[in-house]
């Protein structure tokens, strides 16, 4: 069995829907397993409707209406008549949604996060089955909490590995063409949770390895995994080979062509991933291999904004050993900042971090009680894989460097512009 995955830029409209049915007459469907994406910018309006939930905001119904409004025309730019029962079906979907709204007790934001946004991937899954069905091509519909199960950890949880090889390895039947949602599990309550964003990729290889798959494809709006994201460099290569070594590192560091968990299930199965283009998807793209040098032979670039960099100084200028540093780290992990560089002197402690969830205030009040906290909000951290003079000058010029750390392999420059 091959698994595709087609992200929300591949679904984000009607002609993005026919195009994935091209894409798959082009290079067979039998025996595949597609995992979608929400189409389009749909977790984001979701995520607007939770914020008007939370605030209590009379704009709570319009944001949904948003939603709907935006499906619907999909809707009819591909059937026209409403009359079929995908618009049954979607609709039901936006039925249990608002059920949720106005019957949920829970005060718990992340739980109430995975509810709400998980609506986005089982309506464009189920339009997209719905279509292929209506042009010919017999899909099976699968709920993909049914299969991956998790944690209760809402908003990142952890796969349990065991329960879910065993839903997999039972229930998926092969020889056909099967279509399911990413980013997406179930507890063992049989509430949603989510394997944190642009976790589509993560449950591609989920399924992947529990049904020892032929490979997987991640179907992109660019050729294949690049040297540098071209909206920050010009002149961004294609690189035609990578192992999994190299891929783990790239993502490790914030390549976003690859989900950093993606890769480590596909590894120990050796289940080769290809990178391709849903525009041109007869052409090659990138390949991620065991052993796969990098081919060519490239600075690799990785930039991450809005990063925020903090430098941890003793108030009484003791050292700061061991011990203050595990201490440091457990509270960044308390509070879920995700560490991205760290370096240390005697009496210091700097370290960059992602505070996505929002939580630097609650952590910075605690730190403040043993540590002096100075901090640089909206920084942008480079990484260079393989980096040589020219790539180091490339990040380096016209740009305030406020901290900058160098290995054999990689350079990493963080910058206030």
């Amino acid at each position: 069995m091959r698994v595709f995955k087609f992200g929300g830029a591949s679904v984000k409209d009607a002609a993005g829907i026919k195009n994935v049915y091209d894409v798959l007459q082009k290079v067979g469907y039998e025996d595949v397993l597609l995992v979608v994406s929400a189409m389009g910018k749909t977790t984001n309006a979701l995520e607007l409707v939770i914020q008007n939930y939370f605030d209590k905001s009379p704009e709570l119904n319009s944001s949904v209406q948003e939603v709907k409004k935006y499906h619907n025309q999909i809707l009819i730019d591909l059937f026209e008549d409403d009359k079929k029962e995908v618009f049954e079906a979607v609709n039901s979907h936006f039925g249990d949604l608002e059920y949720f709204l106005i019957h949920n007790k829970s005060p718990n934001y992340n739980f109430v996060y995975d509810q709400i946004v998980s609506f986005g991937e089982l309506i464009s899954t189920t339009i997209l089955s719905h279509f292929m069905n209506f042009m010919g091509t017999k899909t099976q519909w699968l709920d993909v909490r049914n299969f991956i199960k998790t944690d209760a950890n809402y908003r990142d949880a952890e796969v349990n590995w065991e329960m879910t090889q065993r839903n997999i390895s039972k229930n998926i039947k092969r020889k056909m063409l099967n279509v399911t949602q990413g980013f997406l599990g179930s507890d063992e309550n049989n509430f949603t949770t989510t394997l944190g964003r642009e976790g589509s990729d993560y449950t591609a290889a989920i399924f992947a390895y529990c049904l020892n798959a032929e490979s997987v494809t991640i179907w992109k709006d660019v050729p294949g995994v690049m040297n540098a994201d071209p909206r920050y460099f010009e002149n961004a290569s294609l690189l035609n080979q990578i192992s999994y070594r190299e891929a783990i590192e790239l993502a490790f560091y914030g390549a976003t062509v690859i989900h950093p968990k993606t890769l480590q299930p596909l590894q120990k199965k050796e289940i080769p991933l290809f990178v391709k283009s849903f525009i041109n998807p007869l052409l090659k793209g990138t390949s991620v291999s065991r052993g796969a040098d990098l081919e060519p032979y490239l600075p690799c670039f990785i930039v991450k904004r809005n990063q925020l960099l903090i430098s941890l100084s003793s108030i009484d200028f003791s050292f700061i050993m061991e011990e203050n540093i595990s201490e440091i780290f457990a509270l960044f992990h308390q509070f879920k900042l995700k560490v991205n560089l760290i370096q240390n002197s005697a009496i210091s402690f700097s370290v960059c971090v992602e505070d996505k969830f929002g939580n630097f205030n609650d952590l910075k009040a605690l730190l403040s009680k043993k540590f002096k906290v100075e901090y640089n909000e909206n920084v942008t951290l480079y990484t260079i894989r393989h980096f040589d003079e020219n790539a180091a000058q490339t990040v380096e010029g016209n740009k305030i460097v406020l901290l900058k750390q160098l290995s054999r392999e990689t350079m990493q420059v963080i910058t206030k512009e």
